[in-house]
């Protein structure tokens, strides 16, 4: 690793200039996926944006290597209990330095500040890494709780 890197910062994306931003990030997470996300409304959700990530009981966050946006995540409600993590995506260039750890665990505990006693998601199997690093994080399977026709999808949840 480099030293000379500057710090990664994660913040809540609530300044007027952030939100281009994340809809820069959720296209490059979505293109990245290689399935197309229209059962998910997905244009509707980046022109409504913060839309249901908004505060107080979502949350949008982007993770920044200096002055550039690196990375996001997103929470957003299931149930008065339940909150959904979405979108956690970092750039290649920024990958390697745990930000995507960072921003996992960062979304959990600003669900657990929300109120919420569990969180969950789905991913692909074909995500590796990602997978990995939520069971390495306590996500363990569970139920399918939202619609997805997409093949070899996983639903993971834990407690908070």
């Amino acid at each position: 690793m480099n030293d000379t890197l500057v710090p990664l910062a994660i913040r809540p994306a609530a300044l007027p200039d952030d939100l281009p931003h994340v809809r820069a990030l959720f296209r490059e997470y979505a293109a990245g996926l290689g399935v197309d996300l229209c059962f998910q409304d997905f244009e509707a959700e980046l022109d409504s944006l913060p839309g249901k990530y908004a505060s107080p009981r979502g949350r949008l966050l982007l993770a920044w290597d200096g002055d550039v946006p690196a990375g996001c995540v997103a929470l957003r409600p299931v149930d008065a209990t339940r909150a959904e993590m979405k979108r956690l995506y970092v750039r290649p260039a920024a990958r390697a330095r745990g930000l995507g750890r960072q921003l996992a665990e960062r979304i959990c505990a600003e669900a657990k500040e929300a109120g919420y006693r569990a969180i969950c998601l789905d991913t692909l199997v074909t995500m590796t890494p990602a997978v990995r690093l939520y069971r390495e994080l306590g996500f363990g399977p569970i139920e399918p709780y939202v619609y997805n026709p997409l093949e070899g999808v996983l639903f993971l949840g834990r407690a908070l």
